[in-house]
């Protein structure tokens, strides 16, 4: 949380926390229609909010915009919870309160979603809600297009387009100075490095390595396998792969200085 302890006028470290019990009472009062029970309970699970925004640190967003967004999702919580049913209400909030983030999160994105595409997919996930509500588990796409009757072709492509963007660049996973990166795992038989190594006459260069080394420099560079899948033929791991393909084309490299 960088340190901060207060986030939009409020002090963190002084909100309250209710008990299962104080909760019950105050729902039963806004069941009543008294609007300042309904505040209480907003404010009694701010502490609720904190922790799901924490999720969402690390992304440049402004965490003061982040804890409205999620006080909004929160009080979307308090307005459609049902008390008759047996389930804790931070069971049902932190859902509500997620996918307010997630949502002001793909709106705020910088790469731009037809409005039509982007309503699909909220409406889609409206409905995953509501079927997740009903039979306690995650729906099928399958399930979420018969509930919207709309084909799930559209569905599945209204969904990934709202998804985050992710870097190339990303690590996926990191072994002391060593760090394997999402483009390591990205295969591309149309666009391999063929040309790099035409141009620096790699056949030449491959008498100089050894035969797993050579192994892995073909099937890397001239088949467009993935380091995942070039672990899996030659039988090491990844992180092997990396290292020895690193260690190759630096070897490489320094012949054609």
């Amino acid at each position: 949380m960088n340190n901060k302890v207060e986030i939009c006028g409020v002090n963190t470290s002084k909100l309250p926390v209710l008990t299962n019990k104080e909760k019950q009472a105050l729902f039963v009062r806004i069941n009543a229609g008294d609007l300042s029970a309904r505040e209480e309970l907003a404010n009694g699970n701010l502490r609720l909010v904190l922790s799901v925004i924490q999720r969402f640190t690390g992304r440049g967003e402004n965490i003061d915009d982040l804890f409205q967004v999620g006080c909004v999702g929160l009080i979307k919580a308090i307005d459609n919870f049902d008390t008759t049913l047996n389930v804790q209400f931070s069971t049902y909030a932190v859902p509500m309160i997620i996918g307010e983030i997630r949502r002001y999160l793909r709106d705020n994105n910088p790469i731009r979603v037809s409005r039509s595409v982007r309503d699909l997919a909220y409406k889609a996930l409206q409905a995953k809600e509501k079927l997740t509500r009903q039979n306690a588990k995650e729906p099928t796409i399958e399930e979420i297009a018969k509930e919207i009757e709309m084909p799930k072709e559209d569905i599945v492509m209204s969904l990934e387009a709202i998804q985050d963007p992710m870097s190339l660049q990303e690590p996926v996973y990191s072994e002391g100075s060593e760090s394997i990166y999402i483009m390591d795992q990205v295969r591309d038989p149309k666009n391999t490095d063929e040309k790099w190594a035409e141009n620096i006459t790699i056949s030449e260069a491959m008498k100089k390595l050894s035969s797993r080394e050579k192994s892995i420099i073909s099937k890397r560079f001239f088949d467009g396998r993935t380091q995942m899948e070039v672990a899996e033929e030659i039988g090491i791991s990844q992180a092997q792969v990396s290292r020895l393909e690193k260690s190759a084309i630096s070897r490489i490299k320094k012949l054609y200085k």
